[in-house]
Parts: structure tokens; sequence; C-alpha cells
């Protein structure tokens, strides 16, 4: 299935893994709150995040969303049968400086989501 986010050229693709927790987290979020999910990733100015069951993309809000840098191609392959397995996936880098903040970014993004459900619950 063709992504909105193929047609956004990437400076660098890394295959990675997301921890289950971190994974299990938006995928609550997504089910509970909205999909596709906007979220602000707090310790990171103009950072924001948008969730959806393909990717998770960060944009930065004050540059009219410019890309920064998406999560996607999930391999969710028997991720029903074992939630607690990490998932890899794709790191997409759209910005020169993305690789400074993919891992605090990703943090930032689950401290953000596990606030946000918890608030819903």
């Amino acid at each position: 299935m063709t992504q909105p986010i193929d047609s956004i050229h990437s400076l660098k693709v890394m295959s990675k893994i997301i921890d289950a927790v971190c994974y299990n987290h938006a995928r609550l979020a997504l089910l509970r709150i909205s999909n596709p999910l906007r979220i602000e990733i707090p310790d990171h100015r103009c950072l924001e995040a948008i969730l959806s069951d393909d990717y998770w993309l960060c944009v930065d809000s004050c540059q009219e969303d410019q890309p920064i840098l998406a999560w996607c191609d999930f391999d969710k392959h028997d991720h029903n049968a074992a939630l607690h397995q990490p998932i890899p996936c794709q790191l997409r880098l759209y910005h020169s400086h993305a690789g400074l903040i993919m891992g605090s970014a990703l943090d930032s993004l689950d401290r953000a989501l596990t606030e946000v459900l918890s608030q819903k619950t």
C-alpha cells in the first residue's frame, strides 16, 4: 500500500527496532483517541508527531510541518500473538540533523503517549 510519506524524499533510511511497550502505547492511542493522531513531542521545541497505522511522522510545526523523520514499514507479523516482542521498522530521515534527535524524540513521544492514555482512562 502506498503511504503519503512515500512521496517525500528521504536523506537516509535505516532499519530500526521499536520497543514493544512504545509500539503498544501508540497502537492504543490510535484505537482509543483518534486515527490519525497528532501529538506534541515534549522536550523538542516545535516537534510534533502524526501517527497512523502505517507510519509515525515527526514534523517541525514552526516550519509549516516540514518532515523531520518517520518510523514506517512496521513488521507487525505475529505481533498480536506476541505483544511483548519488539517491532522491526524503517526509520527515514528527512532533515540533515534528524539523526541527532531520533532516539530522544522516540522516548519523548512514548512519554507523551503514556500521559495522554492515562488521561483517557
